[in-house]
């Protein structure tokens, strides 16, 4: 009778570790993000004025036109090919720096940027280490904005007070560089009066 007793309490303390932690634990977890976190938990998702998602916070998205600020470079095209396997996916490119490619793209980047009287910087000529990075120096965003200002008509103070109000800080004050959010100041253009 020992041994049956033994088996029956494995089995009892089996049922209650997985119950704690195959359900318990990832609802409470679920109902902590959806309740304390709704926001991120949900992909930091961006809408417009019309209720339409445009993007995340978190992931870059490509932008060419003079109306909006350029996105720094991305070795996967920030995944928008229509291939299933490489959508969303991320990653650099490994191309060393000897090699030819690698030059050609910088090359080609420096090119447009001076051809559109922007000042290059590294992150609108570097690509970033996933591919997908959402944020461009402050630097980056100053040398767009007479681009911007000249584009949609507006005066260049305006464009500044945007960029200066969507520049993110520091992390916990100290870590890393201010950036600043590409989606969320391009949509701030959007909702300008122009």
């Amino acid at each position: 009778m020992g041994q049956l007793r033994q088996i029956n309490q494995a089995i009892r303390s089996t049922i209650a570790l997985w119950l704690l932690t195959a359900f318990l634990y990832p609802l409470l977890m679920l109902l902590s993000g959806q309740i304390g976190f709704s926001f991120q938990a949900n992909g930091s998702l961006l809408t417009n004025s019309q209720g339409t998602v445009v993007g995340s916070a978190l992931i870059g998205q490509p932008f060419t036109s003079d109306r909006y600020f350029w996105s720094r470079p991305s070795s996967i095209d920030y995944s928008t090919t229509p291939n299933v396997a490489t959508t969303g996916t991320s990653g650099a490119s490994n191309l060393a720096p000897s090699n030819p490619d690698l030059l050609k793209r910088i090359q080609g980047e420096v090119a447009r940027l001076n051809q559109a009287n922007i000042q290059p910087t590294a992150d609108l000529v570097y690509t970033s280490a996933s591919g997908l990075d959402p944020h461009i120096t402050l630097a980056a965003a100053q040398a767009q904005a007479q681009r911007i200002s000249n584009a949609r008509h507006l005066d260049p103070n305006q464009i500044t007070t945007l960029i200066s109000k969507h520049t993110d800080g520091r992390f916990l004050g100290i870590f890393g560089e201010p950036g600043v959010n590409l989606l969320r100041l391009n949509m701030a253009l959007d909702n300008l009066a122009t």
